[in-house]
């Protein structure tokens, strides 16, 4: 929203859309750190959470759940500033927080023995110095997405225009959420020397996943920018272009992935037997990471001009409803985790198949290019 008005040279609707994405921050962010806390323990044995586990993992999600509305405001700091072109202050804050997770995680930890609990405050603690600093930046910003704290309210125009993009992302998301839920519950039932496994791959994965993450990010920005200023062909190349640079990078990450993993989860076991099966495990999809870049860059591209529901209906169709049912359909009679983790390449490649027949049809355009001036 606020790189559409960027584009269109709007300057009030960007410290609207600010003022009201910082008040939904403070609103959702306090339900959402109760709501955490009081199911943490339901969610944990909902998931079937190894016995043995239960106490730690209930201890460091209660614990993270209270920074949630500082990774609130992290986030959406960040998305505002590289939604008007700034995206260095938040990899600036980021590698700040990262540093300073490191360095609480090893004096908690290591110094205090505060074990799992440690390495929950020195996350928390390290996301609040990270979305303060994205705050304060936009406090002394002189540009129109200066925030003003006695100002910060819902405006009921931006709201709409926000929750119209943001909604259907956002039940994409947390359907992403409950399918990798399912997985993992899957997974749990293989035991913990599997879930260990699994859990190191992650190390890896999210690897992948950031940097990916990062092409939507930009694409959405881009794109939000060029459609506000009525630039639809520049629009289109930067969609091929971005494209291009995504299949390229998760092709070379691929590579390095599967080369470096059996070194790296080193770092965090010496038991062989776990290692060799998170080896094992990424083998079954760091390989097809380029078929998400259609995902990824197209469905971003769509809501980078405001088409936010039916990228939301082809992935819970395609990716969330194929995941069920491959669950439970498939996973009950290839038990084991390669039947499990064979999911994600094959949901991947169906969901990308549409996104990309969808895009080229070219109906969406039109669609959102209406909606953007009966909302004018």
């Amino acid at each position: 929203v606020i790189s559409q008005y960027f584009g269109a040279g709007d300057r009030e609707g960007i410290t609207k859309a600010v003022h009201t994405a910082v008040a939904f921050c403070l609103t959702l962010g306090a339900v959402l750190t109760v709501v955490g806390i009081l199911i943490t323990p339901w969610s944990l044995r909902l998931l079937h959470t190894p016995e043995d586990i239960m106490g730690y993992s209930t201890q460091y999600l209660r614990i993270f759940y209270v920074g949630t509305i500082p990774l609130m405001f992290f986030d959406m700091g960040s998305g505002i500033l590289r939604a008007v072109g700034d995206s260095k202050r938040p990899l600036y804050y980021l590698i700040v927080c990262c540093l300073l997770n490191i360095g609480l995680d090893l004096l908690f930890v290591i110094g205090f023995k505060m074990e799992v609990a440690g390495a929950a405050w020195a996350t928390v603690i390290s996301v609040a110095i990270s979305g303060i600093l994205v705050m304060a930046q936009m406090c002394r910003a002189r540009e129109s997405y200066r925030l003003v704290p006695s100002q910060i309210r819902f405006h009921a125009a931006e709201l709409r225009h926000m929750l119209h993009i943001g909604v259907p992302a956002g039940i994409q998301g947390a359907m992403y959420a409950v399918t990798n839920l399912l997985i993992q519950m899957s997974v749990n039932d293989l035991g913990t020397s599997t879930v260990a496994a699994w859990t190191l791959t992650s190390k890896l994965d999210g690897v992948y996943w950031a940097i990916s993450n990062s092409f939507g990010v930009a694409i959405t920005a881009f794109v939000g920018q060029n459609f506000g200023a009525k630039k639809y062909d520049r629009m289109n190349k930067s969609v091929k272009v971005c494209l291009g640079m995504a299949m390229g990078t998760a092709a070379v990450l691929s590579i390095l992935l599967l080369w470096l993993g059996k070194f790296a989860f080193r770092l965090f076991v010496d038991d062989q037997i776990v290692i060799n099966s998170a080896v094992e495990i990424m083998t079954f999809f760091v390989p097809y990471y380029f078929i998400w870049s259609f995902i990824e860059v197209i469905s971003n591209s769509l809501r980078g001009a405001g088409d936010a529901l039916w990228p939301m209906v082809i992935t819970i169709v395609g990716i969330c409803g194929l995941r069920i049912a491959w669950i439970i359909f498939v996973v009950p009679v290839w038990d084991n985790i390669k039947g499990i983790s064979m999911c994600y390449p094959v949901t991947w490649a169906i969901t990308a198949a549409v996104f990309v027949v969808y895009y080229l049809a070219g109906k969406w355009l039109p669609r959102c290019i209406t909606r953007a001036e009966e909302g004018k």
